[in-house]
């Protein structure tokens, strides 16, 4: 995959950000901020897409900011959109990261990998340390 553009990505919370504990927060993924807040730099949109409803969507929403992640849109497709009965509940997205993805969810350096088409500098690696030296 290349994508050059800026991309629209909904990501779910429970067992995609987070390791699934529902209706508890269960303990960040390894890298899962760190990748967030990359694409956020990078320019893409981050909505969440998660099942939680109420106060559970709350401290979802508030357990993102306190590890420095605020998103475009949290269950709608753009923040002004307001919820009707009418139509359907599925988001408009240019990409859905999920646990329930068929293959279960990748690691969030090789979600980064595969959306930014970047590849490692083997010489940087030697040298780098921390997440983004995949």
């Amino acid at each position: 995959m290349n994508f050059q553009d800026k991309l629209i990505l909904a990501i779910d919370f429970d067992g995609t950000i987070v390791e699934d504990a529902y209706p508890k927060i269960g303990k960040p993924r390894i890298f899962a901020f760190e990748t967030l807040k990359r694409f956020q730099e990078d320019g893409h949109r981050l909505i969440l897409w998660t099942y939680r409803s109420g106060l559970r969507l709350e401290e979802a929403v508030q357990f993102c900011k306190n590890h420095g992640i605020t998103f475009y849109a949290v269950n709608k497709s753009f923040p002004e959109e307001q919820f009707d009965y009418s139509k359907s509940r599925k988001i408009y997205a240019d990409l859905f990261i999920d646990d329930r993805n068929i293959g279960g969810v990748l690691g969030w350096g090789e979600v980064y990998q595969m959306i930014t088409n970047e590849t490692p500098d083997k010489k940087a690696l030697k040298k780098k340390k921390g997440f983004f030296r995949f």
